[in-house]
């Protein structure tokens, strides 16, 4: 299957990146490269790290970015693991990071990764195919508790211990492997008036399994207080997301990292000693133009927040 991946809001992301030629990029989500490749054409002497977990993506990348030669360099890993990445790589502060948070379209529309339930296919979800632990095994294995849990927290899901309560039914009669089967187990659980005429009504569940099979929200936490420690004075991190629950991680940590201060409110003066990283700039999270959206449907839901680094 081809590679497909159209990147949101391309446009704004450079503009915000504010690329210095002779600068230090890291792409960590580099996917299809598409803002890669908007990046290396604005570097002279400058270097772009693209890391990806997917095998799939670099390749892709690796062919779409081969007129770049030297100038970039690729690594299969998770973003989370970005400090010991530049570490290896002798760098020690970069001037940007990108990331954008969420599944490619590629990833979406390949029946054989397991993202989608449009079409029935091995219960997988694994945007790192070398992780242990795939959807089948949390649909199989998880408790009912963890299972609801889950689907609570992750997809925000109304009917979530009704849904866990028929994953556990049907899974004590056979294993569970297909999307299809989840499918039809998602829609046996949540009332007929609720789902009449909706087609996304299992789009919560797939998307909480998801998450919790590639640790998603973990790894946003973990990552971004590093990210932006390991920014040059001036540096920029722009992390676009798609959902609320990773929007509203990016926010909280910006906001800890523009005023960490934890010193009580009516104390006359700062006793905790922490000292702002930087300065969030955009105050509200930039959001595609209607045009985008009726051209690439699958960024309406998109979100860019940028945080820059403290001069000095």
């Amino acid at each position: 299957m081809i590679f497909k991946h159209e990147s949101v809001l391309p446009e704004e992301t450079i503009e915000y990146l504010n690329i210095k030629p002779d600068g230090i990029y890291v792409d960590g989500t580099l996917g299809g490269a598409g803002h890669s490749f908007r990046i290396l054409e604005k570097l002279s002497t400058g270097k772009l790290i693209g890391i990806d977990q997917d095998a799939d993506a670099i390749a892709e990348a690796k062919r779409r970015l081969s007129p770049f030669g030297e100038k970039v360099i690729f690594v299969k890993d998770n973003f989370v693991n970005i400090s010991g990445i530049l570490k290896q790589l002798n760098i020690e502060k970069v001037d940007g990071i990108l990331l954008d948070i969420g599944v490619s379209s590629y990833q979406i529309d390949n029946p054989d990764r397991g993202f989608s339930y449009k079409e029935d296919a091995p219960l997988d979800m694994r945007m790192d195919r070398d992780r242990l632990v795939s959807a089948k095994e949390v649909v199989n294995t998880y408790s009912k508790e963890d299972l609801t849990r889950i689907l609570r927290e992750y997809g925000e899901e109304n009917f979530a211990a009704n849904i866990a309560k028929h994953i556990v039914n049907e899974r004590e009669k056979k294993e569970i492997e297909t999307t299809g089967e989840l499918l039809d187990i998602v829609e046996a659980a949540i009332p007929a008036k609720v789902r009449k005429g909706k087609k996304g009504f299992a789009k919560k569940t797939f998307q909480a399994i998801r998450i919790e099979v590639n640790s998603e929200l973990d790894v946003l936490t973990d990552s971004i207080d590093t990210m932006i420690d390991l920014l040059n004075p001036g540096g920029r991190l722009c992390i676009i997301t798609f959902h609320s629950l990773e929007d509203r991680i990016v926010k909280n940590a910006f906001r800890r990292n523009q005023e960490p201060c934890t010193c009580p409110r009516d104390f006359p003066i700062c006793v905790c000693g922490k000292i702002s990283k930087g300065h969030v700039l955009t105050k509200r999270p930039v959001i595609p133009s209607e045009k985008e959206c009726s051209s690439n449907k699958r960024a309406t839901s998109a979100k860019l927040r940028v945080f820059e680094k403290a001069e000095g």
